[in-house]
């Protein structure tokens, strides 16, 4: 299978602007991303983006870059206008945030395996929570799956709800479920999902994601143990520098 990972980036973001830009250690977080992807063996490896300055800085490591409209929604919206753009053919195209710093290679290797099962048409990732204010975090988001490991419902809040248990107890009596914020697509399925109009419940919680089960697609939840940290915030920068200091990539 010919693969391709894509990193959306842009500068404009309402919690953190420009955190691509924003340093771990000596490089950037942007640049960290880029790295670890190459890493990880994808056939191409590329950054969209609608600003000039992320553009000119990935362009001073050697990143390929494709320039996106501004008037995107979501980072797939974005990934999906460069592949269109780059008018070359892949089987899978990987949507890798730019805000995933220590992103394991080995991960997106596994997301690419699984394509190897013809029912998946999207594939993410997963870990258990360990920390109980993090899962009740709403910027930590919740996954629950089916027998098949297909994801049922993604949220905000804190599901599974146990009725019979106290809030403090419930990480030892249930694995709760962590999404982690890379996806990997049949590229033909990536050209539809774009299309598909957000559906109320996207809207209630604003995740994307939520559209592609409302319409039927299947996204398989890959559940892996994960060291990192999506940097949101400034106080996740410094978690990431953090991390940065006791590992070593």
């Amino acid at each position: 299978m010919r693969t391709i990972g894509i990193i959306p980036a842009r500068f404009a973001s309402s919690r953190f602007p420009g955190k691509p830009l924003a340093l771990i250690g000596d490089k950037s977080m942007l640049r960290r991303v880029y790295e670890r992807v190459r890493l990880s063996g994808v056939n191409e490896v590329i950054i969209a983006t609608d600003d000039k300055r992320i553009a000119n800085h990935a362009e001073s490591f050697g990143a390929k870059i494709i320039m996106t409209s501004v008037k995107h929604n979501t980072g797939t919206e974005r990934i999906e206008e460069a592949y269109r753009k780059l008018k070359k053919e892949y089987d899978i195209v990987i949507n890798i945030q730019g805000d995933e710093p220590f992103i394991d290679p080995a991960h997106i290797r596994l997301l690419i395996k699984s394509f190897q099962q013809s029912d998946i048409d999207i594939c993410t990732l997963a870990d258990e929570f360990d920390s109980q204010n993090t899962l009740e975090s709403s910027n930590s988001i919740k996954v629950v799956t089916d027998c098949k490991n297909n994801a049922l419902y993604f949220s905000r809040a804190v599901i599974p709800f146990q009725r019979d248990t106290e809030k403090s107890q419930w990480l030892t009596t249930y694995n709760y479920l962590k999404h982690i914020g890379v996806y990997a697509f049949r590229s033909e399925v990536l050209t539809k999902v774009v299309k598909l109009k957000p559906a109320e419940i996207e809207k209630a919680e604003s995740l994307e994601q939520l559209r592609w089960i409302y319409s039927g697609y299947n996204i398989r939840v890959l559940k892996v143990k994960y060291y990192g940290v999506s940097v949101d915030t400034p106080d996740d920068l410094e978690k990431a520098n953090n991390i940065l200091n006791e590992i070593y990539f």
